[in-house]
C-alpha cells in the first residue's frame, strides 16, 4: 500500500439520490417521505428560467420547515452553474438563510477545479460571517468534455480542499458534450457495441476512489423501464459506484435494491473474513473457501461488502 493515501472528507450512506425541481413544491413533502437516502432540491436544469427566483425562495423554505434529518434524508441543493446569473445568490441566500440545515451543495457542469474553489472560498467566508458549527459538503457533477479531461485533478484538489464528498455522474450533458449519437438518458445505444458510459464511469470512479471520494452515477431517463434502471445501476456498481439517481420516486426501491449489498453476499463475505482469520492464527497468509483461493486481497473485498451492509443497516435504525 502507498504511503500516500487520502481519507474520506465524509461518510455518509447514498444508495439513491432523488432530484425534485424547486419549482414544484408540492413534491418536497413526498419526497420527505419517500425513504431515500439522499435528496437533492434542484435551483438547475430542472427549473425554467422564469422560475429560478421563486425556487430559490421555496427551496429555502422547504429546508427550513420541514424535517429532512428526521426523515433519515440527506439534504443537498443543486445551485445553478458558474455561468449563470443566479449561482452568487443561490449560495448567498442559502447559507445566509439555511446554512445550518444543508448538507451538501452539488455544483453542475464542474470543468476545472477553479469552478470547485470558488465555491469552496464562498462556502468559507458565509459560514465564518454567519458563526456556523456545521460544514456544508460540496459534490461536483462531472457533465462535460472539459470535467471529463480534469477529473482527477478535481478530486484530488478538492479532497485536499477538505469539502469536496463526492463526484456524480452526468450522463446526458456528457452525451451532449461530446456530441454522442444519443438522445437517450442513461440508456444504452443499440449501435453501440456495448456499454458506452463503461470508460468514462470507470474513470470517474477510479479518480474518486483514489482520492476519498464517492461516486455516484447520474440519472436513466426511462421511468416506465424499472429493468432498464436497474442495469445501467448494476454496471454502475460493478464499476464501483455507490449509488445512482432517482429522477421518479418509483426508481429508489430499484436503486436501493441495487446498491444494498444481497444477505448472501455479505454472508459470503463473513465466511471470507472468519476463513482468513482462522488461517492467520495458523500462521498462514492464504486459505481455501469453496474450492476458491482467498488472500488479503479478497479480505479487503469483504470487508467493503461487509462495511457497507453494517452501514445502511445503522442508517435504517
Amino acid at each position: 500500500m502507498s504511503h500516500t493515501l487520502y481519507v474520506a472528507n465524509a461518510q455518509r450512506v447514498q444508495r439513491c439520490e432523488l432530484a425534485v425541481p424547486g419549482s414544484n413544491p408540492d413534491m418536497f413533502e413526498k419526497a420527505l417521505k419517500s425513504g431515500v437516502d439522499f435528496v437533492f432540491l434542484d435551483l438547475e436544469d430542472g427549473v425554467a428560467p422564469d422560475d429560478k427566483l421563486q425556487a430559490r425562495k421555496n427551496v429555502i423554505q422547504a429546508i427550513n420547515d420541514l424535517d429532512w434529518e428526521g426523515h433519515g434524508i440527506t439534504l443537498s441543493v443543486r445551485i445553478n452553474g458558474l455561468d449563470t446569473q443566479y449561482m452568487v445568490r443561490d449560495v448567498v441566500d442559502l447559507v445566509e438563510q439555511a446554512g445550518a440545515k444543508i448538507k451538501t451543495v452539488l455544483i453542475p457542469k464542474v470543468g476545472v477545479y477553479g469552478d470547485l474553489y470558488m465555491v469552496e472560498a464562498m462556502l468559507n467566508q458565509l459560514e465564518m460571517q454567519q458563526g456556523l458549527k456545521n460544514k456544508i459538503g460540496i459534490e461536483c457533477l462531472i457533465e462535460t468534455a472539459l470535467g471529463m479531461a480534469n477529473v482527477e485533478d478535481i478530486a484530488k484538489q478538492g479532497a485536499i480542499g477538505g469539502r469536496l464528498e463526492a463526484l456524480h455522474f452526468g450522463v446526458a450533458d456528457y452525451a451532449a458534450s461530446n456530441r454522442a449519437r444519443t438522445v437517450n438518458i442513461g440508456g444504452l445505444n443499440p449501435d453501440y457495441p456495448g456499454d458506452q458510459w463503461h470508460a468514462a464511469i470507470s474513470r470517474m470512479t477510479v479518480a474518486c476512489r483514489a482520492y476519498g471520494l464517492r461516486p455516484i452515477d447520474g440519472p436513466f431517463g426511462a421511468i416506465k423501464d424499472p429493468e432498464g434502471f436497474k442495469a445501467a445501476a448494476r454496471r454502475a456498481a460493478a464499476l464501483g459506484c455507490e449509488g445512482k439517481w432517482a429522477i421518479h420516486p418509483s426508481q429508489i426501491a430499484l436503486a436501493n435494491e441495487v446498491f444494498t449489498p444481497p444477505s448472501a453476499e455479505v454472508e459470503k463475505a463473513k465466511r471470507i473474513l472468519a476463513a482468513l482469520q482462522e488461517a492467520a492464527a495458523q500462521g498462514k497468509g492464504a486459505a481455501a473457501l469453496d474450492g476458491r483461493l482467498i488472500d488479503a486481497a479478497s479480505e479487503r473485498m469483504a470487508n467493503n461488502i461487509v462495511r457497507a451492509a453494517e452501514a445502511i443497516a445503522a442508517k435504517s435504525k
